[in-house]
């Protein structure tokens, strides 16, 4: 179908990365990754909050009990609702000097997954990692930059993709514990039409991938692995997506002007802006994370 893009904020991101709805308060979280802030987006005003952080912040997710979990450099912290740090609860388990966390969210378990991507990509260096409710992190596997974390609606399958190497990997869970099993290559991309960032699963079970240098958003069978629909953008460098909106059917794009020349951004202004676009399909509202903490 055709799809109409509309420019819902002229943020100017370094790396706009991590948008997240709440359905509580009716707002759009997202995260400025290289010039460290959270930012909270009230769509119905235009208000927008900012939050500046002390160091890079990868991605975020809901808290049960209010604020936010975030993957910063250092580790993993928990904020509040004003994006105040209140403690560590676990280190990065790289090297901090030369690797910082990248894409994330919670899941369907209440569990926070963030992954993290080695910064001088001579090796993979990145890692998957999941942080249950009594805060222990565990590594999952090894990557070159960890993104597309999203999780299918009947609980059944993790995907995760590692963007340099152009592949869409899943894995299967356990839909009553969460335990997974060993991952399966779904799909590889062709490198000329994007490279796989973050993404999101619709109600449907249908795995929506920013592309990154692609300029397009790509709506992926989770049957045939096959693309099935896309939506083009005025920018080339997309990050990821979140549904998000009253019905969940407004599907919202960050983007990228991170390391780009000045000619690459005259031809796209708008690069590091956020977008949204109306989907037929609503998407699953997003899970807090559940701490044995109470």
């Amino acid at each position: 179908m055709e799809y109409k893009v509309e420019h819902e904020l002229a943020l100017q991101a370094e790396l706009g990365e991590c948008p997240l709805w709440s359905v509580k308060e009716q707002k759009l979280w997202l995260v400025d990754i290289l010039a460290p802030a959270i930012h909270r987006y009230d769509p119905a005003s235009g208000e927008l909050e900012s939050f500046a952080l002390p160091e890079e912040v990868g991605c975020i997710g809901l808290r049960e009990e209010g604020g936010l979990i975030a993957a910063l450099r250092s580790g993993v912290w928990l904020l509040d609702e004003q994006c105040r740090p209140l403690r560590k609860v676990a280190d990065n388990p790289g090297e901090a000097s030369k690797s910082r966390f990248n894409d994330g969210r919670v899941d369907h378990f209440g569990r926070f997954w963030c992954g993290s991507l080695w910064e001088p990509q001579d090796r993979d260096g990145g890692k998957l990692c999941r942080v249950d409710s009594d805060y222990q992190l565990h590594v999952i596997d090894e990557v070159k930059i960890s993104n597309g974390l999203a999780f299918s609606p009947d609980r059944r399958w993790m995907y995760h993709s590692d963007t340099p190497h152009g592949v869409l990997y899943r894995y299967p869970l356990d839909p009553d514990t969460g335990e997974h099993g060993p991952r399966e290559v779904f799909r590889h991309f062709d490198a000329q039409g994007g490279q796989p960032d973050g993404a999101a699963v619709d109600s449907e079970g249908f795995y929506w991938s920013a592309q990154f240098d692609g300029g397009r958003v790509v709506r992926v069978d989770p049957a045939t692995a096959e693309i099935v629909d896309e939506i083009t953008l005025p920018v080339r460098w997309p990050t990821m997506v979140a549904f998000g909106g009253p019905d969940l059917k407004t599907l919202y794009i960050t983007s990228s002007r991170e390391n780009r020349t000045e000619e690459e951004l005259a031809t796209y202004p708008l690069s590091g802006d956020l977008f949204a676009v109306r989907v037929d399909v609503a998407g699953v509202a997003e899970p807090c994370f559940i701490s044995l903490e109470k």
